[in-house]
């Protein structure tokens, strides 16, 4: 009689935990998307002002961006993400991001300038960059030297 019991409590517990584990989960589209309940609630203290995106005032690391390098070709228009290893392109007027670049793009090797930003999106200073970097000047430059 006491192995019955203990049987029956220990499929009762697994079963308990099988159907708990599968309450959380639901199906979306290609994948599995895990919702844990209801996220907590925003709140504020009506003092405390924060950037929007940035780490909270009371952040250890408050103030700290992270800091991207990129490549900038002037001749190409074309920036080179160093640490993801992806290119930003001009297509047309839209801006794009891939692993490599279109046939008809073509970089020179050394024709770069290294450009240390605050943010994933270059090409947001692309006028500033286009303004401050033009086609030819770099190697105007390097003969200076």
């Amino acid at each position: 009689m006491q192995y019955n019991y203990n049987k029956k409590r220990w499929i009762n517990l697994i079963s308990i935990l099988i159907i708990s584990t599968f309450i959380g989960c639901a199906a979306t589209g290609g994948g599995v998307h895990i919702d844990w309940g209801d996220k907590p609630k925003k709140t504020e203290h009506p003092e405390v002002k924060t950037k929007k995106g940035g780490p909270p005032p009371h952040a250890p690391a408050h103030g700290y961006r992270a800091k991207y390098n990129y490549r900038y070709y002037p001749s190409s228009s074309v920036y080179f993400d160093t640490y993801r290893k992806v290119y930003f392109y001009l297509e047309g007027k839209r801006w794009r991001m891939s692993v490599s670049l279109p046939k008809e793009l073509r970089l020179k090797i050394g024709d770069y300038v290294s450009i240390e930003m605050d943010t994933d999106r270059p090409y947001k200073y692309y006028n500033d960059h286009k303004r401050k970097y033009p086609p030819g000047q770099l190697k105007k430059k390097k003969k200076k030297w």
